[in-house]
């Protein structure tokens, strides 16, 4: 077994448990940090566990090697291939971009995150996702123009997520200079760095290649609403 199999679940039950609502068997993100949830195993014992932690209309993601046939008290909103990606250092991309300012980002900045996941729509962002890991952004002209950080911690590992440009801004090598700043501070802690990305986003995925990152394995995720 990879230490990255069923990742959710190990990140909930090692260093993020103090973020999650959980039982033996399935657990969850409190709603103000992450959408994201897990079962130990996806069995009808495992959703049914999770359904468990879980209020009628609350919704959860799931990353799963499978669409599944979800049991009730489920229903399936969404689902998409992802692949997960984990940094190698096989390659290192170069570019001319000069080499911006990063400035880390807190509380103070939590309205424009929002505002900018909405906008690009890099995956679950919610109110206090950036109290997760570090967040870190490029300003320019006083605008919050790009930005990424860490959400799921693992012993050994650290998932680089929230990768977003604001489309005026595209081009610029905002995206390249930010993970690879965090690539370089998760590998300063003896830790490895890995993220997930939709599996038709060619660009992005040629991206992460550059910055040498290799596909691990390719993961369905999957959105269920509780009845």
């Amino acid at each position: 077994m990879h230490p990255l199999d069923n990742v959710i679940w190990k990140a909930l039950t090692t260093l993020q448990s103090h973020l999650a609502l959980r039982n033996e068997r399935a657990g969850k993100f409190l709603p103000d940090f992450s959408l994201l949830g897990a079962s130990v195993d996806q069995t009808d014992h495992g959703y049914e566990s999770l359904a468990s932690l879980m209020k009628p209309g609350e919704r959860v993601g799931l990353f799963l090697e499978e669409i599944p046939v979800v049991p009730s008290p489920w229903r399936m909103i969404a689902s998409g291939p992802m692949l997960e990606m984990v940094y190698t250092g096989s390659s290192v991309a170069k570019d001319g971009h000069q080499v911006p300012e990063f400035l880390r980002l807190g509380e103070a900045d939590i309205g424009e995150m929002l505002a900018l996941t909405e906008l690009t729509k890099p995956g679950p962002f919610a109110k206090r996702t950036h109290e997760m890991g570090e967040y870190w952004g490029i300003r320019q002209k006083g605008m919050l123009v790009a930005m990424a950080g860490e959400r799921l911690r693992l012993p050994g590992y650290t998932e680089v997520s929230a990768v977003c440009t604001h489309p005026d801004h595209l081009g610029c090598g905002h995206a390249t200079a930010l993970i690879s700043m965090l690539r370089q501070r998760i590998l300063e802690r003896g830790e490895q760095p890995f993220l997930h990305v939709r599996a038709d986003n060619a660009r992005a995925v040629g991206l992460y290649e550059r910055l040498g990152f290799e596909k691990r394995v390719m993961l369905q995720y999957v959105r269920l609403e509780r009845k």
